[in-house]
């Protein structure tokens, strides 16, 4: 996985930012342990924005508009959905301290959320944190075929339209590489990051676009 530096039950938002600013974020045992580690790969995932692709068929799929597509209305779900068990993941590492602080930094403006909405249903969606020019890439869910798929393309679209320069997603999975993710050595990610940071922060919504909950 990477380095881990310690455990620590008393990580604040502004701790959490900072350490997000020099490359280490954090994890927990499971959803039961409170406690939380910082993690460090030595390879980190990254998409880069310029040569982000998707197949045909979800191109396709996208057209048809099969879900409502929102940012930052249904926040704390997301993040609910994301910590439920799935078939392809029977447990998770997002404990209550890890929702506490992420909820935080929605609150903040540092973190946020895209959502596939079948009616009310809330059926697939994905969250991250945003600093300077960078996006954090946290989690995603999927409740119908290619809902969080659908959200990712949404997301580096808005990314791309806000002036964001950097897509960390921490690890790469065969999933994310069909749409172009890479692992980069942790000095060549030291080093997109800091030109990231270098960058004024970056909105994600658009403007007179508002977040209320439903």
């Amino acid at each position: 996985m990477g380095r881990r530096r310690g455990r620590d039950t008393s990580i604040t938002p502004d701790v959490l930012l900072r350490a997000y600013s020099i490359g280490l974020f954090p994890m927990a045992e499971s959803s039961d342990d409170p406690e939380l580690f910082w993690v460090e790969p030595e390879l980190r995932g990254i998409i880069p924005l310029d040569t982000f692709h998707y197949s045909k068929s979800l191109a396709k799929t996208i057209r048809q508009k099969p879900f409502d597509i929102r940012f930052d209305t249904a926040f704390e779900q997301v993040l609910d959905k994301c910590a439920e068990p799935a078939p392809d993941r029977p447990s998770t590492w997002i404990n209550q301290t890890i929702r506490d602080l992420y909820t935080s930094l929605f609150r903040m403006g540092h973190a946020h959320s895209v959502e596939a909405f079948e009616g009310d249903e809330l059926v697939g969606g994905l969250y991250g944190v945003s600093l300077g020019g960078a996006f954090f890439g946290e989690s995603m869910f999927s409740r119908r075929s290619n809902a969080s798929k659908i959200c990712l393309v949404h997301l580096v679209e808005r990314l791309k339209q806000q002036g964001f320069v950097l897509l960390d997603t921490q690890f790469t999975t065969e999933h994310l590489k069909t749409f172009g993710a890479i692992d980069v050595p942790k000095t060549e990610y030291s080093r997109m990051l800091q030109q990231a940071m270098m960058i004024e922060h970056r909105p994600f919504l658009l403007a007179g676009e508002t977040n209320q909950a439903i």
